[in-house]
């Protein structure tokens, strides 16, 4: 009777292991991703596509991979950035986080900077660093139309579907720079004073330090100012980048010396350039608050912020603690998006479920699907279409 037992269950055991595997094996191959099949086309017959740099330091690795989740879409480009100020080991970490992402491994549209800069905030480190960026997303990527600059404190307010279906309408030759020649105090205290960014000659972190002379205010070009964040258009990069007009060098050589110069530098290329200067559109697409008059960065957002930056129309938001609750209701709510996921599209062909990623799996990554708050963004840039069709606002 014993030994009877013993075989029952023995053969109990072996049955519920093999029926035990056959289920996990059956949801893994029900959840595995699909083999790539969507081909992403680029012209002027498909949706727009854009070219993200991401930007953070010491600390900002969680943030970025975030971030870079919450903007993801097949057809986009991204170079990651992490300072020089942040160890190797986590750079490291981050690239293994950004491959361990099916769709990114699959579509191979996600890299990160190996040999980092280091940044100076208030130094014209900034400049070379985004235009080092730009340099080797036009290099490694044909398809993209629009380069946009985020850093690890920003976020986004509505869907790559939204962005790219709004601006499928866009001229693609447009470019969205909050911009003014109305220096005001900035002429006294960020213009005529002489600085040097340490960031670009010492392997040591360094602040900038003050010339003791000022200079005048140039004659032999106007000096425009406005917000660092910009969404700028691929042909007007190329003009920066290849500089077959020697406008953006000169400049840069003066903004080497510039306090900030990242709320100067293409704001003052594209609006002394005559080829350029009528494709400026004055709004940076960013929501954020201000003090009157307004510091050196906005409020940090949280969730008693939330319905009035929304109902903004904005495409993007900044600045945010890390983790602020706030982001959570922005994933719940606009992005759809769970822990750890990419914010899910049309491209998106997996179940949604608490155990798969509806965007392991795709299908057409070149068909969208806008959500309700495409509308509000829709809105913000008709007006702001219409202002500039206007030329009410375009480099004065």
């Amino acid at each position: 009777m014993g030994a009877e037992k013993k075989w029952l269950l023995t053969l109990f055991s072996a049955t519920f292991l093999s029926l035990l595997l056959l289920l996990l094996s059956s949801i893994s191959a029900f959840s595995s991703p699909k083999p790539f099949l969507s081909i992403v086309q680029h012209g002027s017959h498909y949706p727009p596509a854009f070219a993200y740099y991401i930007w953070g330091g010491r600390g900002d690795r969680g943030r970025i991979l975030r971030l870079l989740l919450a903007v993801y879409h097949p057809r986009n480009r991204y170079l990651l950035h992490l300072s020089a100020d942040e160890s190797e080991d986590e750079r490291r970490r981050l690239a293994a986080a950004i491959k361990a992402v099916p769709a990114i491994r699959a579509f191979g549209n996600v890299d990160v900077v190996g040999k980092p800069d280091r940044i100076t905030y208030m130094g014209s480190s900034n400049i070379a660093t985004t235009l080092r960026a730009a340099a080797i997303l036009l290099k490694v990527d044909s398809g993209w139309d629009w380069f946009v600059t985020l850093s690890a404190m920003d976020y986004p307010l509505i869907t790559q579907d939204d962005l790219s279906h709004v601006f499928s309408s866009v001229r693609r030759d447009l470019n969205f720079i909050d911009h003014t020649s109305d220096l005001g105090w900035k002429e006294l205290h960020r213009v005529q004073p002489i600085v040097v960014d340490p960031g670009l000659y010492l392997a040591r972190r360094s602040q900038i330090f003050h010339a003791t002379e000022k200079r005048k205010t140039p004659d032999a070009f106007k000096i425009f100012t406005g917000s660092p964040w910009v969404i700028l258009s691929r042909s007007f990069l190329e003009f920066c980048i290849l500089g077959w007009d020697n406008l953006p060098r000169t400049m840069l050589m003066y903004f080497t010396n510039v306090m900030l110069s990242q709320e100067g530098y293409f704001h003052s290329v594209i609006c002394n350039s005559p080829e350029f200067k009528n494709t400026t559109v004055n709004s940076d697409l960013r929501y954020m608050i201000w003090d009157t008059p307004p510091k050196m960065e906005p409020h940090f957002l949280n969730i008693s912020d939330y319905d009035q930056m929304v109902q903004g129309g904005a495409a993007f938001a900044r600045q945010f603690q890390k983790d602020d609750p706030v982001l959570d209701m922005v994933d719940e709510k606009i992005l759809k998006r769970g822990r750890n996921r990419a914010a899910p599209g049309a491209w998106c062909s997996g179940w949604k479920s608490w155990w798969m990623d509806p965007c392991s799996q795709w299908g057409d990554a070149n068909i969208l699907k806008p959500g309700p708050q495409a509308k509000k963004f829709e809105e913000s840039i008709t007006n702001l279409l219409d202002d500039w069709t206007a030329q009410s606002n375009q480099c004065q």
